[in-house]
């Protein structure tokens, strides 16, 4: 059976045959469609040596109107007209209808609009006049609504045109930074190129408007804003809403172009996690990690207070629940709003515990993506070279010790995506668009976690020296954008944090530096060392080397370390390499301390921390955890050298070099955390028994009262949400005069002796001094209910707290209480 006049197969396509192809979609425009293609084919025949051999496209999408007979009669006046007809699919959406429309069209160049001609058809020749003329290769010149020198003839309702220009705010922001309007459907394209372009989209919608722009711009083709005429038309299809649709499709492109071995390493990732944290998972109400000393008391009180603080419409950078009566500066610890603040609805739901879990688990294997994430874009194709990278970045030792106790050392998620956003910088292509990008995402890493991002900055800062050093000529292309771009980046974050961070150094119970001891230093031994919790480790030889098992910020091994050296001398001449490999040296270096031991000797040395020890913000920062910056550095070496061996002509090289990375790395493979059993939170907490003793105003004052060393009181809040206050406590607070950072409260007389006691110290002789200094002490705390819990040392706890006040307790819901409220001490 012959065509009919004016019909053109779906899909066809042939050399190029004409010098113009216009590209109408139509969908249900019987009413208006005659006119479009009269006014269409008067403009090309009005100057016919200037347009040359034309063709007019109109692809019917599934209309249940007239629609293709009036193309029909169109064309029966201008055989130039031609049709392209509805697939058996019916309506598919803008983008079907226009990819069908460019990829059958024979034009040397493609103009693509709307048949409702709200940019009227005359505009045509500014969009031609800007490619004529240019010299630059121009690939398309789009008609911009938004161009300072574009006039409109017929506004939108004020509503409906405003929240049309915050959609496209968003869209640009996400999908095409410098296009001014992404969504004006009257577009001339160089032909072949538009072409490929369109062969290649996938979205079916609204969206493909971007993903058109988005194509052009990868394949390096300029793309022109040129200002036209425009006015809304009574019946446009396009709603506010549609900026939103074209969003939800950008994000379902995204997700079909990942590979499935990115979809292969996530779920990897994300498994090993689960594995890592599977005793805790197994039973919430119950299991304690048990490596993490107090602080998993103390991470859970966090999320509850947050939760609490934020559904009481309560100031969320303080609390007095904990410290009572003076409080806690919650800006001044590690808090993790960034993550407490979202969760609360978890929190809320399931408690504390399971928040804290989700936290470490999740935001492991997120941690690990984003190197991943990184590595691929930035250094290694190979995605399983890159996967063996990105693990080590995460799930190394020091980062493993703390993913026991500090998720804002171990959740890192924002590092990766912060060193991407400066390199991009150095490149100079959007300074000011990245600049503002990496000034809110060092906003949202300083409430995640601030020394982690002033340890992140120090690698970069060491990263940038050593590999300006090693690459001169792109220093001096790097550094002008670089700083403009910080630049950009402080003025954004600067103004964002300004308040919380005054909160931290200058608001109540805020501190000048923390203390840490002198012993915060590595061993050189620790480097070479297997952490206790790794595959091949050993808590005896681990244990001496660092503070504590959540302080373990070396333990490398020396199967890495000399991995690592080998690599470096076998890449010695890439740039990169030189940087990684120094910068490396450097963390470790600085690590050791302010001065440090040689191993087997009694010759001790200065260390160049010693410059830096007392600096502000550099002197509350625990030095051994400054060879934490060692991990992803090493980490990319790893990707670098997996991928170069994987591309290896000699099979032998290949197998024997990839056998030797993955030796170096399964003796620091980690193990499951260990957990133990937590105690019961007495009865006389859950059950609300405390709420008839403890008038508005008072505290519940625990025996002994919670401290960094035994912060179970803590538990009792975070289990039953913190109704009530409690003195002492475990967290970051001022201490004396000069209001130096200490772990916990002040200490008071009578915390110091209940505490030593706990511990095994003799009870001394109770006399007069001791009882007048109880009083004076549960006066501060204002005291409500004094409780005592099952714990070591029970008894001897009970007789000091009798004779202290002069009366024995009573037990009441599994604790000994004594009733010490405003009444009865007035008495």
């Amino acid at each position: 059976m012959g065509r009919a006049p004016g019909q053109r197969p779906a899909g066809a396509s042939a050399a190029v045959t004409a010098d113009l192809t216009v590209v109408v979609p139509a969908y249900n425009e019987e009413r208006r469609l005659g006119p479009t293609l009269d006014a269409i084919c008067a403009h090309l025949n009005a100057n016919p040596g200037r347009w040359g051999g034309w063709e007019l496209i109109v692809v019917d999408d599934g209309s249940t109107d007239g629609t293709a007979d009036a193309v029909r009669a169109a064309a029966a006046r201008e055989p130039r007209i031609l049709l392209v007809e509805a697939d058996e699919a019916g309506n598919r959406g803008k983008g079907h209808a226009l990819r069908r429309g460019v990829i059958a069209s024979r034009g040397a160049r493609v103009l693509v609009t709307d048949a409702d001609l709200a940019t009227p058809i005359e505009e045509l020749d500014r969009l031609d006049k800007e490619l004529s003329q240019d010299d630059e290769g121009l690939a398309a010149a789009i008609g911009s609504r938004a161009h300072p020198e574009s006039s409109i003839d017929v506004h939108q309702r004020r509503l409906r045109e405003w929240l049309g220009r915050m959609g496209n705010r968003l869209i640009r922001a996400v999908a095409v930074p410098g296009i001014r309007d992404t969504q004006c459907g009257f577009k001339l394209f160089d032909g072949d190129k538009a072409r490929a372009a369109f062969a290649d989209a996938r979205l079916d919608g609204w969206g493909i408007d971007v993903e058109i722009l988005q194509f052009f711009r990868r394949a390096g083709w300029q793309v022109a804003e040129v200002p036209v005429r425009w006015a809304h038309q009574e019946g446009s299809k396009v709603r506010p809403a549609d900026y939103g649709k074209v969003l939800y499709e950008l994000v379902r492109l995204k997700a079909r172009r990942v590979r499935r071995a990115d979809l292969a390493v996530g779920a990897l990732f994300l498994l090993a996690s689960v594995l890592l944290y599977k005793g805790l998972w197994a039973d919430l109400d119950h299991r304690y990690l048990a490596d993490s000393g107090h602080d998993q008391n103390q991470w859970e009180w966090f999320f509850a207070v947050t939760a609490d603080n934020v559904t009481g419409l309560r100031n969320p950078l303080f609390t007095t629940a904990q410290n009572y009566p003076d409080g806690v500066n919650l800006m001044a610890n590690t808090v993790m709003l960034g993550l407490s603040v979202p969760l609360v609805p978890v929190t809320l739901a399931f408690g504390p515990t399971t928040t804290w879990a989700l936290v470490l688990t999740a935001g492991l294997a997120a941690t690990a993506v984003a190197w991943y994430w990184l590595i691929v874009r930035r250094v290694a194709r190979g995605r399983w070279a890159a996967a063996a990278g990105a693990a080590l970045c995460a799930f190394a030792p020091p980062m493993i010790s703390h993913a026991n106790a500090h998720p804002n050392f171990a959740v890192l998620f924002m590092i990766p995506v912060i060193i991407d956003r400066a390199l991009r910088l150095c490149e100079g292509k959007r300074v000011v668009r990245d600049g503002v990008l990496l000034g809110l995402f060092a906003t949202y890493q300083i409430f995640l976690g601030e020394e982690p991002l002033l340890l992140a900055a120090m690698g970069m800062l060491l990263f940038a020296l050593f590999y300006a050093l090693a690459h001169r000529e792109a220093a001096r292309a790097a550094w002008r954008p670089l700083l403009k771009g910080l630049g950009v980046a402080a003025a954004v974050c600067v103004p964002l944090v300004a308040f919380p961070l005054y909160w931290q150094f200058f608001g109540p119970q805020s501190y000048h530096s923390v203390l840490h001891g002198d012993k915060a230093g590595n061993s050189p031994l620790a480097f070479l060392e297997f952490s206790g919790r790794a595959l091949l480790g050993d808590e005896a030889r681990a244990d001496p080397l660092a503070m504590n098992r959540t302080e373990q910020n070396a333990f490398y091994g020396w199967p890495l370390t000399g991995l690592a050296f080998a690599v470096a001398l076998a890449l010695w001449r890439l740039p990169l390499v030189k940087a990684l490999t120094c910068t490396t040296l450097a963390a470790a270096l600085l690590s050791l301390g302010p001065k440090f031991r040689i191993p087997y000797t009694e010759v001790i040395l200065p260390g160049p921390w010693r410059a830096l020890a007392h600096q502000p913000l550099f002197e509350s920062v625990i030095e051994s955890r400054v060879a934490m910056i060692c991990a992803p550095a090493l980490g990319i070496l790893v990707a670098l050298a997996a991928d170069r061996l994987r591309t290896a002509p000699d099979r032998l090289s290949r197998t024997l070099g990839l056998t030797a990375v993955a030796l170096a790395l399964l003796p620091i493979v980690p193990t499951p955390m260990p957990v133990r059993e937590r105690p019961p939170v007495p009865a006389f907490i859950t059950e609300g028994t405390w709420k008839s003793y403890v008038a508005e105003g008072e505290s519940v004052v625990p025996v002994p009262l919670p401290d960094p060393g035994n912060a179970e009181a803590l538990h009792w809040q975070s289990a039953t949400a913190p109704d009530f206050a409690v003195p002492g406590g475990y967290f970051n607070g001022p201490w004396g005069p000069d209001r130096i950072g200490i772990y916990g409260a002040s200490p008071r007389h009578t915390s110091n002796l209940l505490r030593d006691i706990r511990y095994g110290a003799a009870t001394p002789v109770i006399g007069a001094n001791w009882r007048a200094q109880a009083r004076a002490d549960l006066d501060f705390w204002r005291a409500g209910v004094v409780v005592l819990a099952p714990q070591d040392n029970a008894r001897a706890l009970r007789d000091a707290v009798t004779r202290l006040l002069g009366e024995p307790g009573k037990p009441v819901g599994g604790a000994w209480i004594w009733d010490v409220g405003s009444g009865r001490r007035d008495n």
